[in-house]
């Protein structure tokens, strides 16, 4: 087993609202897909050995400020992709910050639809 994690879904009340959110954000399509019945769009990922995640609206998960915290993984540098979410319309909750020598940096924001979700690069 290589990842703790198979794949993750971000609850979203607004598709089309939270869609253009994460676009801005992570500055790249998603490729949007629906499953029985609920919408969903996926982040990038490598086919081969990445983890996958989606923003899903689907009547049986609620988005939260509370609950587990997903990171997204923001390549060399995080910041640009932070700078883009209050203009996306969601605001930021933890600034760039280093987790310590050789460990990489991490951030935090609030989506349009209420979630907590973190960012991490190398740099």
């Amino acid at each position: 087993m290589k990842h703790a994690i198979q794949n993750f879904q971000i609850p979203v009340i607004e598709f089309d609202r939270a869609l253009k959110f994460y676009t801005t954000v992570m500055g790249y399509d998603l490729q949007i897909m629906e499953f029985q019945g609920a919408k969903m769009a996926i982040f990038r990922y490598d086919t081969k050995d990445g983890v996958g995640g989606t923003i899903i609206e689907a009547e049986w998960l609620e988005p939260s400020d509370n609950g587990t915290l997903v990171y997204l993984q923001a390549g060399e540098d995080l910041q640009p992709f932070l700078d883009r979410v209050s203009t996306a319309g969601g605001k930021e909750l933890f600034p760039k910050t280093e987790l310590g020598p050789g460990m990489g940096f991490f951030g935090i924001f609030k989506d349009t639809e209420g979630n907590r979700v973190g960012l991490y690069s190398k740099k």
